[in-house]
């Protein structure tokens, strides 16, 4: 028996955004139990995109390699080694949910409201599968979905990138 979201329920971020310190490289405070100064390093343009409202994904750049994007994005090449080259998806960015499992209890440290659906969605073009979560409704496989982007009050995590439906 298939699990339902409640009614009129919708999934929204529970934590304190984190405050940048620094730009370049991108690095936050961590406000959470302990203080924890962490960068996003070479990653920092995809954290960057998120605050934007833009999907960045990562390309090989060497012939011969992967020729799809990566997506969620690598530095360098796991294959090759070399750096990557950023690509901006087009907006909107449509997927469909490659798997799904619903949370009735997520743990410490994931600031979302539950029950949630945690979905993997598989993103034409890339070569690599994207783990987010559902904002409102009921996972299926197969369905399509939208990127959607917390650009105000951003968290500064991956949890300003959700997912919504798209049918």
């Amino acid at each position: 028996m298939p699990v339902k979201q409640i009614p009129g329920h919708e999934i929204h971020f529970t934590g304190e955004p984190a405050e940048a310190y620094r730009e370049q490289p991108l690095a936050f405070k961590w406000p959470r139990s302990l203080m924890h100064y962490h960068t996003y390093g070479l990653l920092s343009p995809f954290f960057e995109g998120l605050k934007l409202g833009i999907l960045r994904a990562t390309k090989c750049p060497t012939k011969g390699c992967e020729t799809g994007l990566w997506l969620p994005p690598r530095a360098d090449c796991p294959d090759c080694h070399a750096r990557m080259d950023w690509v901006d998806l087009k907006n909107p960015v449509i997927g469909e949910v490659f798997t799904f499992t619903h949370v009735e209890y997520p743990g410490h440290g994931i600031e979302l409201s539950y029950p949630y659906y945690q979905i993997d969605v598989k993103i034409p073009g890339c070569c690599t599968v994207m783990k987010g979560y559902l904002v409102r409704g009921t996972a299926r496989i197969g369905m399509k979905v939208r990127a959607g982007f917390r650009t105000e009050a951003p968290t500064n995590t991956i949890f300003d990138l959700f997912w919504e439906s798209a049918e």
